[in-house]
């Protein structure tokens, strides 16, 4: 019993530090989501770090269309972090039984 729980006390911080590489590398990778043929554009890391917006003149008189393109740019955004992520995450999480869909860290 003993040999067996210092074996996953072992695997346990294998995963850990395996997950906070993955962390530390999606910090890096960097997504575009837009709306509007490209009219409006967001930058951002897969760990939610916004780092650039970008808005064509041609939208900034008609505030419910920006309003609108924005949401769908942030949508766009998102869903490409979540993929990003994903496939990054799906190599370290293969072995664990996890129920499709669930996403770490918890």
């Amino acid at each position: 019993m003993k040999g067996g729980l210092a074996g996953l006390m072992k695997q346990a911080q294998k995963v850990q530090d395996n997950l906070r590489r993955a962390q530390d590398t999606l910090a890096q990778i960097e997504v575009e989501g837009s709306a509007g043929a490209g009219a409006l554009k967001i930058r951002s890391t897969c760990t939610h770090e916004v780092r650039q917006v970008s808005i064509q003149e041609s939208l900034m008189g008609d505030r419910e269309m920006l309003e609108d393109l924005l949401l769908v740019a942030l949508k766009d955004l998102q869903r490409k972090i979540d993929e990003v992520s994903q496939q990054h995450m799906s190599g370290l999480t293969g072995g664990m039984g996890l129920p499709p869909g669930m996403k770490l860290p918890f």
